[in-house]
């Protein structure tokens, strides 16, 4: 595959577009499937894999700086990988661990650092409704390519399986670890809006984060960071 080709990739909805050396060496260790990737900066890059990944190759094509700038302007080095296919929505609710459910988010780079801190925290997988692909280039970035380490699907609407369903809302009780669920579906909305009356009135119990007074909202990431992480950590 040529460079020339990398526009064409990212309108192709088998490929994804991994910008960045965090995106494929992630793509890499979790078991995508690069085919093709370039840099005008192979020693610099070197170096970074043998600091940070030695347990990867990265096999890359060299390129002229100002080609590599014109396809990808925001980063040393870019590739393609193929789009892994579909996980089976009931599969990944039929295992352990919770899962995370964003309804219509909006940011892209905000649905990619979710991706980042679900991946972290050891979440079964991400689910997400709206208009918004997932797998949009600039939400990979966001995760730094931690897409590939678990299941991250778009959904038309939630599916709960037998799980229950765990709304995240300002007006729910104090979040307790000790009363979910170890396998829940955890529903986070938008900032602006939060949860729709639908996903509110499904829910199985509502939870609320602590804030100090004032406090209206947190960043979406940082919703399901501290939630996950209090279920790991704080006795759920």
């Amino acid at each position: 595959m040529e460079l020339s080709a990398l526009s064409a990739a990212r309108r192709d909805p088998n490929l994804v577009v991994l910008e960045g050396f965090h995106a494929i060496k992630h793509a890499l260790r979790f078991g995508g499937h690069m085919l093709a990737a370039w840099t005008a900066q192979p020693d610099e890059l070197e170096a970074l894999r043998s600091r940070l990944a030695p347990d990867i190759q990265l096999p890359v094509q060299v390129v002229a700086a100002d080609e590599l700038t014109t396809a990808a302007p925001r980063c040393q080095v870019v590739g393609v990988a193929r789009r892994p296919a579909q996980p089976d929505t009931h599969a990944v609710l039929a295992g352990p661990g919770h899962v995370v459910f964003l309804e219509n988010p909006r940011h892209l780079g905000n649905l990619g650092a979710v991706v980042r801190v679900a991946a972290a925290a050891g979440a079964a997988g991400v689910f997400s409704s709206g208009t918004v692909d997932p797998w949009h280039p600039d939400v990979l970035r966001g995760s730094a390519g931690l897409h590939f380490a678990l299941p991250v699907h778009h959904v038309d609407h939630i599916v709960t399986g037998s799980r229950e369903l765990i709304a995240v809302d300002p007006e729910g009780d104090p979040l307790s670890p000790a009363a979910i669920p170890e396998a829940a579906v955890l529903a986070f909305g938008t900032e602006r809006d939060g949860l729709s009356d639908r996903v509110l009135a499904a829910a199985d119990r509502r939870v609320a984060l602590p804030m100090a007074p004032g406090v209206s909202s947190l960043n979406l990431a940082t919703s399901v960071a501290a939630t996950l992480y209090a279920l790991r950590f704080g006795g759920g």
